[in-house]
């Protein structure tokens, strides 16, 4: 199962590339990392940790599916 690479910050809604920074929990919700550090790593919606979320790289000019 895939990861859903959300392009938002949920907190302040700046976009997210895919092969850049963001932070997600285990239920991937995905924020920026100037949100991560304001809510100490922790996420406002499920109180789980906040992780560096893996960056997906374009292999081929194609994304893999």
């Amino acid at each position: 199962m895939a990861l859903e690479m959300r392009d938002r910050c949920e907190r302040c809604s700046i976009r997210l590339a895919p092969d850049g920074e963001a932070f997600i929990c285990s239920f991937e919700c995905t924020f920026c990392r100037w949100c991560t550090a304001e809510l100490s790593q922790t996420c406002p919606n499920c109180s789980g940790e906040l992780v560096p979320r893996p960056r997906r790289v374009e292999t081929d000019g194609q994304e893999r599916e």
